[in-house]
């Protein structure tokens, strides 16, 4: 699963699972150990985050929805994606 980001210990990951087990777009966030799937609409899926870190992922994903947009497209067709500026 290729990691686009990763900005204060969070690592975000993509696969395409279109017709998977979350049947939409998102992405997979990894930090401390927990591990959290959010829809691209902003929609947690599974898992959890402590609050500081959710915070800043959904800030940072609203932030890049188009990009997260085109790099699930990408995943989708075969050809590869992208890499995506962290927060600062």
């Amino acid at each position: 699963m290729p990691a686009l980001s990763m900005f204060f210990g969070i690592i975000i990951r993509m696969q395409s699972e279109r017709d998977g087990k979350h049947n939409k777009p998102h992405i997979h966030a990894l930090y401390a150990g927990n591990e959290l799937v959010l829809g691209l609409d902003g929609e947690v899926l599974e898992g959890s985050f402590p609050n500081k870190q959710l915070k800043l992922l959904l800030a940072w994903a609203a932030i890049h929805e188009d990009e997260l947009r085109a790099n699930w497209e990408l995943l989708s067709n075969g050809d590869g994606y992208f890499k995506i500026e962290p927060l600062r």
